[in-house]
Order: structure tokens, then C-alpha cells, then sequence
């Protein structure tokens, strides 16, 4: 009996109540990086920040650049730091969830992008 103890901690379809409240109608599939940033890139804080972001690079607009960066900040701090159901962890084991890295990495390209782009031009003369 103490040995099936051992399988509980093994990620499977035993976590599946994890799996129900963090990703609802997951499918089962384990989700990848690429997975996992689509769908950070599709919640409402990273549509509004990144329609600012494209605002603030149409118009070259210094301080509107610098609210969508500040904005980005916003969103991967909560991706990174807020756990909210203390389930994030076994999420990532049973596969629901995956890891942020390439959402982080592409947020930190369109920051830097967006502030280069932003700068002030030197005048010629």
C-alpha cells in the first residue's frame, strides 16, 4: 500500500482537477512554449498592451512607448511572479500549462524594438 503513495506525486491523469480549474476544456495534449505564449499573447492585458505598443510605434511616440513598455513589465511580472490558485506548478507537470520563456523572450524583443524605434533622431546638419 505504501508504494502506490509513490504514484500520486507522478504527474498523469491524476492531477486532472488541476488541470479542470487552471485550463479549462484542455484537451490533453502537453502545451510547449510556442503553445503556452500564444496563449498568454491572447488575454485581454496583452491585447490592450500590445494595441498601445502598435499605437506608439506608428505615431513615434516616446512616452506612449515607454507606458506600453512600463505595460509589458506589468503583464510578464504577473505571468512570472502572481501564482493566484497555487496550482501553477502541478499545472506544469500534468502538461496543461507550459513554460513563459518564449512569451518573456518575444516581450523583451518588442520592448527593446519599441524603444530604439522610439528614440529621438538626430537632426543633420
Amino acid at each position: 500500500m505504501a508504494s502506490l503513495g509513490a504514484f500520486a506525486i507522478l504527474p498523469g491523469r491524476v492531477l486532472a482537477q488541476v488541470c479542470t480549474t487552471e485550463r479549462p476544456g484542455w484537451d490533453g495534449t502537453p502545451v510547449n512554449a510556442l503553445g503556452e505564449a500564444l496563449t498568454l499573447f491572447a488575454t485581454p492585458a496583452s491585447l490592450l498592451v500590445l494595441a498601445l505598443t502598435v499605437v506608439a510605434v506608428r505615431f513615434r511616440s516616446q512616452w506612449m512607448g515607454l507606458v506600453a513598455v512600463l505595460g509589458w513589465t506589468g503583464v510578464v511580472s504577473l505571468v512570472t511572479l502572481t501564482n493566484p490558485t497555487g496550482n501553477r506548478v502541478a499545472a506544469m507537470a500534468e502538461g496543461c500549462i507550459g513554460r513563459p520563456t518564449l512569451f518573456i523572450a518575444v516581450v523583451a524583443a518588442i520592448c527593446v524594438a519599441t524603444v530604439i524605434y522610439t528614440m529621438p533622431r538626430k537632426a543633420d546638419g
